[in-house]
């Protein structure tokens, strides 16, 4: 089977004992790391007010990335539209494809990236939190970033042009993003490309590929259905190292699901030494449950998973997020788990 092209998922993961300046050098490092390996393109998440993750505002990471970085396309994996107006999106991003022309991916999302009093106080002031507009805060965002721009329209009669940058030679790709009906079904309608978030739950791939491309609506930009699927992955020398590396990310989703407090990440040490002191029968059932949607392994066997993967969901790129956890004398700065997934994935 064909190996797919590979791309980057990053949270800038936060780890026991590390700071968010170490934890974003770290990731910037990666990305570099990323576009040097041949990778396809490198997003960021945006989650908020969460310890064990520091991609709070994708716009600033994709910039400081772009800078780092030559070929590689860089964006987010995404923005979560309903925090913010449509305009200030658009003119970031606009921002960003003239700093690098062409390399700059908008990937879209409706979910608030955190917990319901954030995601309070990320609308407190009313001007982007109807999401039942996130439908035509996209078709906007689309419009505003086009050489032309917009045109608002008065009810008294009247027109007025937005644009988000004044003389644009180029716009950001926009994706959609989700794990929904309602989203594969909305970028299918729209002619967009659209990402399943298979790295979250995996639940409901199947129908929602199948809703897209069935229901997919040709446009000027996009004549065909563009697709391609999320996963989390931990790629390593030897199984055994791989499976340690990946329990501190395990540890961490099967609190999350227990809704308790979530904490900086474990390192490979601390999880280990957790694992054997508290784990009850619940965690030790959910870790399982979360680690078979995941790829984990040597390199040899986690390339040939993700090509099955491919092959069988019909895509030819595949975005990982590499979740490696780290030992404790590794250092702090650098990101010694993620990059050791992308060396030995690389083609």
């Amino acid at each position: 089977m064909t190996m797919p092209q590979l791309s980057v998922l990053d949270l800038v993961p936060v780890r026991s004992g590390q700071t968010s300046a170490q934890a974003v050098a770290a990731s910037l490092a990666l990305a570099q790391h990323a576009d040097a390996l041949g990778y396809t393109r490198y997003w960021f998440a945006e989650h908020h007010n969460m310890p064990a993750v520091a991609s709070t505002t994708p716009p600033v990471l994709i910039a400081a990335a772009a800078a780092r970085t030559q070929r590689i396309r860089v964006g987010s994996g995404g923005v979560m539209l309903p925090n913010h107006a449509p305009l200030i999106v658009a003119e970031q991003f606009a921002a960003l494809e003239a700093i690098a022309p062409g390399r700059i991916d908008l990937g879209l999302g409706r979910a608030p990236g955190s917990d319901p009093v954030i995601t309070q106080l990320l609308r407190a002031s009313g001007t982007a939190g109807d999401v039942d507009r996130f439908p035509s805060h996209v078709q906007d965002i689309a419009l505003m970033l086009q050489p032309d721009g917009a045109t608002v329209q008065f009810t008294s009669g009247g027109e007025y042009g937005v644009r988000a940058t004044p003389a644009a030679s180029g716009a950001p790709q926009i994706w959609l993003l989700g794990s929904s009906d309602y989203s594969a079904q909305l970028a299918a309608s729209l002619g967009l490309p659209y990402v399943f978030a298979n790295h979250f739950s995996g639940q409901g791939l199947e129908r929602a590929l199948d809703l897209y491309r069935t229901g997919y609506q040709p446009s000027e930009a996009h004549p065909e259905p563009v697709t391609f699927l999320t996963v989390n992955a931990v790629a390593a020398p030897t199984a055994d190292e791989a499976e340690a590396r990946a329990l501190p990310q395990l540890r961490t989703m099967a609190r999350l699901r227990r809704g308790r407090p979530l904490r900086a990440l474990e390192t490979v040490e601390e999880a280990v030494a957790g694992l054997r002191a508290d784990a009850d029968a619940e965690e030790q059932q959910l870790i399982e449950t979360v680690r078979g949607n995941w790829f984990i392994g040597t390199g040899a066997s986690v390339a040939s998973d993700l090509s099955a993967f491919a092959a069988r969901y019909g895509v030819d790129e595949v975005m990982i997020s590499p979740v490696a956890g780290a030992y404790a004398d590794e250092p702090l700065d650098a990101p010694a788990g993620p990059l050791q997934t992308l060396e030995q994935l690389a083609r």
